[in-house]
């Protein structure tokens, strides 16, 4: 924005201060904001929420309480090489958090990483993946991170679902476990069209403005 009358330009606010508030499917008021180290404890509980067949879909490993290393590696968020974001229910008691997703960059800090997701049984099917998604792909453009590989367990029908609709190619399957690679740009791409998707669209208003109604 160029200055007008003297004034000084405006700065545009940080994608990670920004909390975008909106609904779920199912009218479920949510606010959507960056993880940083401090929501340990949040993610913890949120993680104590999910099943043990979600927390096998997201882990590989349906252990009820999950090593304190990988909880670490889970809040070791910097905003550039490991950007994360997650949803609270704000409507509910104590405002616990529903879901997470993360993007982390190669140790080579190249434009490549990896890219996770997981959601609370009870607030799954109701569009939450897809408007976390949303979130991430938009920072994950802003950092320069273009492509993300995504390594999903071959029983996960909701997670190929997911990854398919944002154009991911599939790059192959071992071990019982599928792998697709996620263009940044492409999977943004297909989420801006999905007008349906009003949170999704809540959250492309709320990130990267006209940008978002311009697909």
């Amino acid at each position: 924005m160029t200055a007008t009358d003297g004034q000084a330009p405006r700065r545009a606010k940080a994608i990670a201060d920004i909390a975008v508030h909106s609904a779920l499917n199912d009218g479920t008021i949510i606010c959507l904001r960056t993880i940083t180290p401090d929501d340990e404890q949040l993610l913890r509980d949120g993680i104590a929420q999910l099943s043990a067949e979600s927390r096998y879909l997201r882990f590989f490993s349906p252990v009820a309480v999950l090593p304190d290393a990988v909880i670490e590696r889970l809040v070791d968020v910097d905003g550039h090489d490991h950007i994360a974001w997650g949803a609270i229910c704000t409507e509910c008691e104590g405002q616990p958090a529903i879901g997470a997703v993360h993007a982390v960059r190669y140790d080579d800090g190249g434009r490549a990483g990896e890219f996770s997701v997981a959601v609370v049984d009870e607030f799954q099917g109701q569009g939450l993946a897809r408007m976390m998604t949303a979130a991430l792909l938009v920072h994950c453009l802003s950092e320069g991170l273009a492509v993300l590989d995504v390594h999903i367990l071959s029983e996960n029908a909701a997670a190929k679902r997911l990854i398919k609709s944002l154009n991911a190619e599939w790059t192959g399957e071992s071990a019982g476990v599928a792998e697709y690679r996620l263009d940044v740009a492409a999977g943004l791409a297909a989420l801006r069209a999905d007008t349906e998707a009003p949170g999704v669209q809540d959250v492309l208003r709320a990130l990267d403005g006209d940008a978002a109604g311009s697909a």
